[in-house]
């Protein structure tokens, strides 16, 4: 048997779910982007998507709720300048298809756009293949999705007497994608993504504390093997049974020890945000116009990468029809550029870097982050916490929020300890960070060796839309940051 080229494959798959059963054609798709092009435009594109979600939840041994979804549609965009006109419908259909490109074609910005010739035929874009084409959703049955789920329950409550109550999720989502752009690009995208959450309470003397784990990525459910189940399982018992012998955590400024792998999330936010084009072509990142400017101390190296294999912020092609990159941002402290969609990118003059994506066909493209990340270091993670005089050693993080616009952020510590002299004296709860993106780079005095990304956990939200991501560093010390605590 003759396979065709994985990118061809995917586009052929999403042709016959997206395209042949609702009559449609490379014909009908060059109609309404030839309708679109009557006024003048810089750009435009359809964007057709397919996806089925399955979700399933355990608690009190018992799996108590599972749904299924399925939503499809195709949206519609012409780009003149700065201006951008949208319509989406989730009737997949020539009438309803054209109607949208009427309705979008209105857009106008004299002076600054141009004609754009639409071909009569399509080029495939280039591409990568960095997870295979799974339907997740069928590669275990209904049984054996409960009984994964019992399983985690069952490991928790062994590990400890003190695990009162377990709580795990499972869900996989199947999503097919089609861009057809006015320039003759057609790519396409079938993307798995599966994740498996556990979260226990665990109680002494009275006292309750929460710990959670999991992870996924652009597999199939088969992936969450013994081992697997053992690691999440370990994580959130570790991490609940570490929190109640917890103490009220010290306030002030003081050196802060990130350790490896999820706290990165403060990277994402604090930093990775700043550096997505629309903010700082706007000029509203405190990143902005500092291409070529030192932005952090030396060593220093951050990394959006979209072409891990099986990650979850990971894309064949962004929902552009870009082939996805690896895209250095900041280099030994310099920072060397910003995360680009097409837009962004036209208008800063610049190449767009594959980070154009949407949570679906009924949103607007953007510039957002895929895997972000720092590389390591040269020096051991113990050597790191034996530095530390007096300060604040964070493993885990919960929640977070930052300004853009001024870089300032405050992350809460999920599961941190209080150390002395290098050692480690006991575990804290109530543990805040509040600093400033930009200058807590510039504090940063000491890089682990030890690079880890997360476990395939991450959603970011922006304007309203959510998409998987993946973060990731290695131990970090920051001199000088202020904590917020309860003693």
């Amino acid at each position: 048997m003759i396979s065709r080229e994985p990118t061809l494959e995917r586009l052929a798959q999403a042709q016959s779910l997206l395209l042949d059963p609702y009559g449609l054609s490379e014909t009908t798709l060059t109609q309404a982007l030839r309708l679109i092009s009557e006024h003048r435009i810089d750009d435009a594109d359809l964007y057709f998507q397919t996806t089925r979600h399955e979700g399933w939840s355990l608690e009190e041994g018992i799996v108590k709720s599972g749904s299924f979804s399925i939503d499809q549609g195709v949206g519609v965009r012409a780009v003149a300048g700065e201006k951008t006109a949208f319509a989406y419908s989730d009737d997949i259909s020539e009438a309803a298809l054209l109607d949208a490109a009427r309705t979008v074609r209105t857009i106008a910005a004299a002076g600054q756009s141009r004609r754009v010739k639409v071909p009569s035929s399509g080029t495939v874009a280039g591409s990568r293949m960095l997870y295979a084409p799974t339907d997740p959703i069928n590669t275990l049955d209904s049984a054996q999705k409960v009984a994964l789920l019992e399983k985690v329950e069952q490991r928790a409550r062994a590990r400890d007497p003190r695990i009162v109550q377990v709580m795990a999720g499972l869900a996989a989502e199947h999503d097919v994608v089609m861009v057809a752009r006015a320039d003759g690009t057609r790519a396409a995208d079938v993307r798995p993504l599966v994740r498996l959450s556990v979260t226990v309470i665990a109680e002494s003397n009275g006292r309750r504390e929460i710990g959670s784990g999991g992870g996924g990525g652009r597999f199939g459910l088969n992936y969450f093997q013994d081992d697997v189940i053992d690691r999440y399982v370990d994580q959130a018992v570790n991490a609940a049974l570490t929190n109640l012998e917890a103490r009220p955590a010290p306030a002030g400024e003081m050196t802060v020890v990130l350790g490896p792998g999820w706290p990165g999330i403060l990277l994402h936010e604090a930093i990775g945000h700043g550096l997505e084009g629309d903010f700082n072509r706007k000029g509203s990142s405190a990143f902005a116009g500092r291409v070529g400017q030192r932005v952090a101390a030396k060593g220093v190296t951050v990394l959006d990468d979209g072409t891990l294999p099986d990650r979850r912020g990971s894309l064949n092609v962004d929902d552009e029809g870009c082939a996805t990159q690896r895209t250095v941002l900041i280099e030994d402290g310099i920072l060397r550029g910003y995360i680009q969609d097409s837009l962004n990118a036209r208008l800063m003059k610049v190449k767009p870097t594959g980070n154009g994506r949407r949570e679906s066909y009924a949103h607007l493209p953007m510039p957002r982050m895929t895997n972000t990340y720092m590389l390591a270091g040269d020096k051991p993670k113990d050597e790191i916490v034996a530095s530390i005089k007096k300060g604040l050693y964070a493993v885990n993080f919960g929640g977070g929020q930052v300004d853009i616009t001024s870089g300032k952020f405050v992350f809460s510590a999920s599961e941190a300890y209080w150390v002395e002299n290098g050692k480690i004296l006991y575990p804290v709860k109530g543990a805040t960070l509040i600093g400033n993106g930009p200058d807590a780079l510039t504090r940063v005095s000491m890089i682990g060796n030890d690079l880890q990304l997360d476990t395939g956990v991450g959603t970011c939200g922006k304007e309203g839309q959510s998409v998987p991501v993946g973060v990731g560093q290695p131990t970090l010390r920051i001199d000088g940051l202020t904590v917020g605590g309860t003693a």
